[in-house]
């Protein structure tokens, strides 16, 4: 069975799929090839007659797949009732390290939350070189841009899926999470959601000297300057290609690039003092979001994943290491808050602390103190050597935390526990959606009430009081060049 639907560029096809009506590969901006390349995103092109959405579009360039078309600018949308109106939206922004973004991805298959009765986007946005590179001629954050449109489409767009555009509420995770703390920040967002949820943010945004540098390493790998007129016929794979060759190389440039060493990526937004005018804790502080409802939380483990492929440790390089990152003197103070710790996971609590859970809590704060109703949450629970690591939480809400993940290799008691966990997230966070409350206590700095998920869920203090007490006085804000 077929569901057609009408938007403002063409009059669009979908199918409907276990009660549920998908719609695949639907342009919201112009394909940022030839003259577009590099530039902010174009209304879509107009179409004739009705346009089949059965497929996923194409994915930007990103590592580990060949660039397949150029109409990267494109969207999926799952609803439970095409032309009914009224439902809460949930737009969902793909994390992935400001490198990766897929609707194709089955982590991330809005089927499970639309048949709970919320109309679900996810939008594909320029990521790496295309989206975050500074380029001399082009605009900066292009990949925001692409967020921001795809923001415009649905408002303009919505109704007729089913969808309220005046209820919609973006939802990401990691460089999803960082995109919509900026998002929360930037004039051209403003009106264009009710809601977000932000699961561990990164805390790295970039100063323009740091990303013309970084910029500059990549293009050079092709032999060229990183300019608009000397890239804009450059393969977009060979751009993936370079700075896939720089980012093997980040662990040996803290010397330059600082802190940006001990991540995964070399890209990140840029504080340009234009489209992204400050980092979002400044921003938040003076009130960017205060009428923007937010729930935001993080894992336990948050660099558990990354931890297991780096190599031993010991106590004098650690003590190096997070002295280098935090709060002086940090190595001093972590193994006085976690004495019992061995040089690799205090490392790893270090980094998690330093790249998400800090960050996070400090958006939660600078919120606050901005206004905006905030909740917070944290997830405890795990399983595996990786325990409660980054984006289990996603997983557990879209309920796809089976896929991949050795979930189903632990054994019945922890698919059990996954699912009953899976259920109530999954409740809470669409309450949150629907009304914007998710049912437990706001966060505030004096009680800093937190719903723990775990095998026995509660809400409580903050559990991660010793690092807080590390990093209390820390002022997040933007990376810069190593002096």
């Amino acid at each position: 069975m077929t569901s057609q639907v009408h938007t403002s560029a063409g009059t669009v096809r979908g199918a409907w799929e276990d009660g549920v009506a998908v719609f695949r590969g639907v342009p919201f901006a112009a394909p940022p090839v030839g003259p577009r390349r590099f530039a902010a995103p174009c209304p879509p092109v107009p179409w004739d007659g009705v346009r089949e959405v059965a497929e996923f579009g194409p994915p930007p360039p990103q590592p580990g797949r060949p660039t397949a078309g150029d109409d990267w600018l494109n969207l999926a949308v799952w609803t439970p009732s095409p032309g009914r109106t009224g439902l809460p939206v949930v737009v969902w922004i793909s994390g992935g390290k400001y490198l990766h973004c897929d609707t194709a991805n089955p982590h991330f298959d809005g089927a499970t939350l639309a048949r709970a009765g919320v109309v679900v986007v996810s939008a594909h946005y320029r990521s790496g070189f295309e989206g975050f590179a500074r380029v001399h001629g082009a605009p900066d954050n292009r990949g925001l841009l692409d967020q921001v449109a795809a923001l415009r489409w649905v408002r303009d767009n919505i109704t007729a899926f089913g969808g309220d555009p005046a209820n919609v509420t973006v939802f990401g995770e990691s460089a999803g999470a960082g995109s919509i703390a900026a998002l929360l920040v930037m004039p051209a967002a403003t009106g264009l959601f009710r809601r977000a949820i932000l699961q561990s943010i990164p805390g790295t945004y970039f100063s323009p000297a740091l990303a013309t540098d970084i910029a500059t390493e990549i293009s050079a790998e092709l032999g060229r300057p990183p300019r608009i007129g000397d890239l804009a016929e450059t393969p977009p794979d060979d751009l993936v290609q370079a700075a896939s060759t720089v980012t093997a190389r980040l662990p040996r440039s803290a010397r330059r690039w600082g802190a940006v060493a001990h991540t995964p990526t070399p890209f990140s937004p840029v504080v340009d003092g234009d489209i992204l005018p400050v980092a979002p804790w400044a921003g938040l502080g003076d009130g960017a979001a205060r009428d923007v409802d937010l729930l935001i939380g993080h894992t336990r483990d948050e660099f558990s994943l990354l931890a297991n492929r780096l190599d031993d440790i010991g106590d004098a390089e650690v003590d190096v290491l997070v002295d280098g990152l935090t709060p002086t003197p940090g190595a001093r103070r972590y193994r006085t808050a976690y004495p019992s710790l061995p040089p690799r996971k205090l490392r790893e609590t270090a980094l998690s602390d330093w790249l998400f859970r800090m960050p996070t809590l400090h958006v939660a704060e600078a919120a606050h103190a901005g206004g905006a109703r905030v909740w917070f949450s944290e997830l405890r629970w795990g399983f595996g050597p990786a325990g409660a690591s980054h984006a289990l939480d996603t997983l557990l809400v879209f309920g796809t935390a089976h896929i991949d993940t050795g979930l189903t290799e632990a054994g019945p008691a922890a698919m059990a526990q996954a699912s009953r966990l899976s259920a109530l997230m999954r409740s809470e966070h669409l309450s949150f959606a629907a009304t914007g409350n998710p049912g437990w206590a706001r966060y505030r700095p004096r009680g800093q009430a937190t719903r723990v998920y775990d095998t026995a869920p509660t809400v409580t203090g903050y559990p991660e009081k010793r690092s807080h007490k590390i990093w209390r006085d820390q002022r997040f804000g933007i990376l810069d060049l190593a002096r």
